[in-house]
């Protein structure tokens, strides 16, 4: 991105007023720009922008060399004196109801003369911090006129005094000045190839390139994290409901950490360090202190088969390991490294309470830009390696997925700007930490934004869940539709009201247990999309944003049966799922993502990090999906065989092989078994075998155990077919077997 020049026109305003603003927004905003090239240097050119601000024209006219003509809303002008001034004074062009006819002709009359003319096609500033629907008239207007579209996409000033971040504008703490703004020109669309479809698709990525500037994405995780606890000591960070309540602030935490991250930097030699624990303050402590003395934290998954544990044992080269001795005698099957230390005498033997005491000392009187130096954290972390997570492949072996500080800096940030985790929130944590959503968004998030989190060891345990939700009054919180179901028996409407938002993901969203949450408990469920490579969240759902002025149109943050709107700095793309080629997004393909939180290769493993990523660095998901006219996104399916049960990915194709090996079957002859995921009103969708041989389920689950495969993994549906669909290539039929699943289960 190439900075700014200072001698660009103040655009239209006159000369004696434009030069003095020009200057003092230079103050006020700090602008890069990229495609700069693409804007046509003479004749008349339609620039369509998102609109994220009061400010955006300031903005985009500082990144314009040209003067540029802007497109306002007439509604409120004619609401607002002072909107009548800037109005014209600008010369701005009013469009609306009672203005269509005189805002169209004016417009027209600009382009055709060789002006520079920008609409905000949104029809408003945007109240949730995502590109809105695009409203039709600027593809018109360009035909009309004879003139290229070029897309315009800005990313930095969402969060300001002049957005509606936080609900409200101006009514809210300046940003320190200058505020980094970047704007990424697009290349200009001809009338003729004009669509609402590549026009969005145009913006989105135009978005994201300029999201890719921010300064935050280079900086350090762990540095960021002290900096943010330490500006917060007395506050109650983490209410730990492990055993007794215990709360433990944002200095205690540090403290802790700090101490134990020189322990840990001086006794363990290793890159990688393994942890086992629980949602809770033991959890957060262990992996902010790992990060801090310079080394990876692995959050390992304890509840997989030994094989499995093994494997990310192995490709993570972890060789020690931090958990407690209680967790050691509850999962004996466990491959615990020699080198296993618990986290109690870790404590001990990084000083005990005389030297938390010192850093809590440190961390109260020192100001907070002092304590990363005192724990020798760089500044810059950028690409670097900062998290290992672990998802299953194809194959059954996990894929080990390297998260960068840019990473899950980026999805803190993405997350950050919605509305669904403000730091006045209360957060019930119950997600394990392995779990990518548990990782980023109830552990490094809570430590990144200040919300308040409420840790409960299991999602299982729904008892102990909605004990904590009453007991803490929490706000909010983010678990998958098979650990919320139980809540419909258990939970009394009473002890979920302090409640105002369930987040989902991980599985499908039943239409009837959403609408049995808002019969019962009077709460809406927003369901969302994430995966482990992206961080993991990528879509929201969120509450329809309120209208805070009496000039604001409706606008809507949520649609039913969908994930919500993409993040703001991602992209997406549909693409053929046999041919490869780039559909439209409003098609059905496969759903491909790029971004600043979306990792850059699985651990050790080229062949399938290769597979995984299209030219031009877009990850390709494996999910079917499309997006409506406004942006919503609807997964339709899954191309790779896998079913997510228990918010868990089993993949079918090992379950079929392991039952292949435990029978003796000649894989050579005839296929014999198919596993097929067909849906299931509790979990989302259950495995299904189909098979030609006489065996029981209880045959399945003995064999299935035997073979070290985890109890979620194993069929409880054994159907009995004549044949297994094939295709001529001797390949399963995959259609075909899942619609003989369905039509057979049922009498199974």
């Amino acid at each position: 991105m190439a900075k700014l020049s200072r001698t660009r026109s103040a655009g239209l305003l006159p000369r004696w007023l434009g030069r003095p603003l020009s200057w003092i927004a230079r103050l006020l905003y700090n602008v890069s720009t990229s495609g700069l090239e693409n804007l046509p240097e003479r004749g008349g050119v339609l620039l369509v922008a998102n609109h994220m601000s009061y400010v955006d024209g300031v903005v985009l006219q500082l990144a314009c060399p040209r003067p540029v003509r802007f497109v306002g809303d007439d509604d409120y002008r004619r609401s607002h004196w002072f909107a009548r001034r800037i109005f014209r004074l600008t010369g701005t062009i009013p469009l609306g109801p009672r203005s269509t006819l005189s805002g169209t002709r004016r417009i027209l009359a600009a382009l055709q003369a060789g002006e520079v003319v920008c609409m905000f096609p949104e029809g408003g500033i945007s109240r949730t911090g995502q590109l809105m629907d695009l409203r039709p008239g600027y593809d018109w207007l360009a035909h009309r006129a004879g003139v290229p579209v070029l897309p315009v996409g800005h990313d930095g000033l969402w969060g300001s005094v002049f957005s509606f971040a936080g609900k409200k504008y101006l009514w809210k703490s300046p940003r320190l000045m200058p505020t980094s703004v970047f704007v990424a020109f697009g290349q200009p669309i001809p009338p003729e190839k004009l669509d609402a479809t590549n026009v969005r698709q145009a913006l989105l990525d135009l978005i994201q390139q300029a999201f890719e500037g921010r300064p935050l994405l280079r900086r350090n995780l762990a540095r960021e994290a002290v900096r943010a606890l330490a500006k917060r000591p007395w506050r109650v960070e983490i209410v730990d409901r492990t055993s007794d309540r215990r709360e433990v602030r944002a200095g205690q935490l540090l403290a802790v950490a700090a101490a134990l991250s020189r322990h840990i930097r001086k006794t363990i030699p290793d890159r990688r360090v393994g942890i086992v624990l629980p949602p809770g303050a033991g959890a957060t402590i262990a992996n902010l202190a790992v990060a801090c003395a310079g080394k990876i934290p692995v959050n390992l998954n304890f509840t997989v088969g030994r094989a499995a544990q093994e494997a990310c044992l192995r490709i993570g080269e972890v060789r020690t390991v931090i958990s407690a001795e209680i967790l050691k005698t509850k999962f004996s099957d466990f491959p615990w490294p020699a080198d296993t230390r618990d986290m109690t005498s870790l404590v001990a033997a990084a000083g005990g309470k005389p030297a938390i005491i010192r850093w809590l000392v440190a961390v109260w009187l020192l100001p907070n830009q002092w304590l990363p130096a005192l724990l020798g954290l760089p500044k810059v972390g950028d690409r670097e390696e900062v998290s290992l997570l672990f998802t299953s492949g194809s194959s059954g072996e996990p894929k080990g997925v390297p998260l960068t500080h840019r990473n899950i800096l980026a999805n803190c940030s993405q997350i950050s700007s919605l509305a669904i985790l403000p730091d006045s929130a209360t957060l019930i944590a119950c997600l394990p930490v392995f779990h990518s959503f548990g990782c980023t968004v109830t552990l490094w998030y809570p430590m990144l934004r200040g919300c308040r989190v409420v840790t409960v060891p299991s999602p299982l345990d729904s008892r102990k869940i909605i004990d904590a939700i009453r007991d803490e009054r929490a706000s909010v919180m983010i678990s998958t539709p098979t650990f919320m179901r139980p809540f419909l028996k258990k939970a009394e409407p009473a002890e979920l009201k302090t409640m105002e938002l369930l987040v989902t993901g991980s599985e499908k969203l039943p239409m009837e247990l959403y609408e049995a949450f808002r019969e019962r408990f009077n709460i809406e469920i927003m369901q969302g999309y994430g995966i482990t490579e992206a961080s993991p969240v990528t879509n929201i759902n969120q509450p329809n944003p309120p209208i805070v002025t009496r000039s604001a149109k409706v606008q809507v943050g949520k649609s039913t049966g969908s994930v919500g709107r993409l993040l703001p700095g991602l992209s997406a793309r549909i693409v053929h799922p046999e041919t490869g080629e780039i559909l439209p997004l409003t098609s059905t393909g496969i759903l491909c993502l790029r971004g600043s939180n979306i990792f850059g290769q699985y651990l050790c493993d080229e062949e399938k990090t290769k597979a995984a990523f299209l030219p031009g660095g877009w990850f390709y998901t494996g999910d079917l999906a499309r997006f409506d006219s406004a942006g919503f996104l609807y997964i339709e399916g899954r191309l790779s065989r896998f079913s997510k049960i228990g918010g868990e990915m089993v993949p079918h194709g090992t379950v079929e092989q392991c039952l292949n090996d435990a029978f003796a079957w000649d894989p050579s002859e005839a296929p014999k078994v198919a596993v097929v995921g067909v849906p299931d009103a509790t979990k989302g969708e259950q495995l299904v075998v189909l098979t030609t041989e006489k065996i029981t389920p209880s045959d399945v689950r003995e064999r299935l155990l035997a073979a070290g495969l985890p109890a979620l993994w194993v069929p409880k549906v054994v159907c009995h077919v004549a044949h297994i669909p094939v295709l001529g290539s001797g390949k399963l039929d995959l259609r075909a077997c899942k619609l003989l699943a369905i039509g057979v289960a049922d009498s199974c």
